[in-house]
Order: C-alpha cells, then structure tokens, then sequence
C-alpha cells in the first residue's frame, strides 16, 4: 500500500470542519439536532452543485439563487468561489458522517 500523504485540500476540508465549529457554533450537538431533516447532507450537497463548472443542470446554482428545492430552511446561504464551495461541501459531509457516528456508537 502506497504511503498516504495529506493533501492542501485534506488540510483545508478539516479547517473548514473546525471554523464550522468554533466560529459558527454548529458543534456535535447542534449536528445532532439534525438527525431527521437530512440538512447537513442536503446543505452539502447544494456546496456541491456549486462547485460545479459551467452550472449544475436543474439545480442550477449562482451567488444570488439559493436552491430553494434541498436547501435546509432557515439557514444562510453563503456561496463563494469553485473550490471553496467543494470544501464547505466535503465538511459537511464529514459532520454527518460524525453525526451517524455519534448515533450509532
């Protein structure tokens, strides 16, 4: 097996995860609270969409249209650039996969 180095976007997904904590306040319990709306992976999923190059089909996605259609109520939506979108995405979907963690441990 070859030797695993982390990469600047590993690095960059888990400082992504931490400042979700300590600067926006969605900790473990916050994350769990989520636990039947699906909004972290919906919120995800919508980074994702807009980290697509030349638009994203029916959910298409620019700084000044949320997508209405899985986008978690209530909740900001803050786009910004390609890859910063993918990040923000990827963190998301280590939150709830730490939240399905927590649940089934």
């Amino acid at each position: 097996m070859a030797d695993f180095t982390p990469s600047k976007a590993l690095a960059d997904v888990t400082t992504e995860r931490q400042r979700q904590i300590e600067v926006e306040g969605y900790t473990a319990q916050h994350d769990d609270e989520h636990d039947c709306d699906g909004a972290l992976s919906r919120a995800a999923a919508c980074y994702a969409l807009a980290g697509i190059e030349g638009g994203s089909g029916p959910f298409y996605v620019t700084h000044l249209q949320t997508p209405r259609q899985v986008w978690p109520y209530r909740w900001e939506w803050k786009p910004s650039d390609r890859r910063r979108n993918l990040v923000k995405a990827a963190a998301l979907i280590l939150a709830e996969i730490e939240r399905l963690d927590r649940k089934e441990g």
